[in-house]
């Protein structure tokens, strides 16, 4: 699950740095010695040693600086697995104490009909939140597997995000009218699943992110060549300067103990690998509405005329994959 780095690259830089250091030391000696004498016969090696002392010191501090850039991600990486760690804890924490107590209710007293399918419901949303967590953290593990063993398929991109919306507004409990649709019919020859996870991220993330009067605007547009997917919604937007980052292991935005909204930061690696996995790109922008918007392109195999889409395929009963 943790980033594993290998040692072998920043042993190499130490070692290299020491040698240089010492070579560097006794060519300061040799330097001195011949400096007195520059003048005369020995002024070929005193240049040469001015020369080659100069390069090692410079490349000492070339070194130092490569030191302190992989000393600096070492202590962001560990700063991003703690506040994964925290999250998942809580994540899992608070599921399984909502479900112990409503068991611990439903056994210590009676509760009419009513109650229980309360109850119930709740129980089952606990259940459903345990059952993504874990398909997240298991998709990571998987994620990066060879695409040759993955199956390819022909997918109507336009109703898997129709159905994934849908289904997302559900889990949130909010109208199905806080994501707008401006769908055109488009074709892409990929794993479904794969697509379902980069779809339902997205969607998912603009829906738990967009304000307080939820808005999210989801557009699927077709050329000859590629499916450009832009979700965007009305929420606080990323910093210019998280952009690139968000996209890494375990990023969140702020601190775990100040964040409101559940989440393991692993849901945006995932669109990124995949994305890329497929050929396509990804990138993150201001939307007109203030929030964030992100923009997929992935290569399509065909594109139909809003008239064709009656005569398409149902689409297969909705995937079940990780959310972030």
């Amino acid at each position: 699950m943790f980033e594993r780095r290998s040692l072998k690259f920043p042993i190499t830089v130490g070692v290299t740095m020491i040698v240089t250091l010492v070579v560097l030391i006794v060519g300061w000696i040799l330097l001195a010695v011949f400096g007195a004498t520059r003048e005369s016969q020995n002024a070929p090696v005193y240049w040469t040693v001015l020369t080659v002392g100069t390069a090692l010191f410079v490349l000492l501090l070339v070194g130092v600086v490569i030191y302190l850039v992989l000393s600096i991600k070492a202590v962001n990486l560990n700063r991003r697995q703690s506040n994964f760690v925290d999250s998942v804890t809580h994540e899992l924490k608070s599921p399984i104490a909502s479900l112990k107590l409503y068991l611990q209710t439903m056994g210590m007293r009676h509760v009419n009909e009513a109650e229980r399918k309360g109850f119930v419901k709740f129980m089952l949303e606990d259940v459903e939140r345990l059952d993504t967590l874990i398909t997240h953290l298991l998709a990571v593990g998987t994620i990066a597997q060879d695409a040759a063993t993955k199956e390819i398929e022909a997918v109507q991109l336009d109703e898997l995000v129709r159905e994934i919306s849908e289904s997302v507004c559900a889990r949130h409990q909010q109208e199905s009218e806080v994501v707008q649709l401006e769908l055109v019919p488009c074709v892409v020859q990929s794993n479904r699943v794969d697509l379902d996870m980069i779809i339902r991220n997205l969607v998912d993330n603009a829906v738990k992110y967009a304000g307080e009067s939820p808005r999210v605007n989801v557009q699927l547009t077709s050329t000859p060549q590629h499916a450009i997917l832009q979700v965007s919604d009305n929420g606080n937007g990323i910093p210019r300067h998280m952009r690139r980052k968000i996209f890494g292991r375990f990023v969140r935005l702020g601190s775990e103990l100040e964040r409101e909204r559940p989440g393991t930061g692993l849901g945006l690696y995932i669109v990124s690998t995949l994305v890329r996995s497929m050929g396509g790109e990804v990138e993150v922008t201001d939307s007109r509405d203030g929030g964030a918007k992100f923009t997929v392109k992935l290569p399509s195999i065909s594109h139909q005329e809003p008239a064709a889409r009656e005569s398409a395929p149902a689409a297969s009963p909705q995937l079940k994959t990780a959310v972030s």
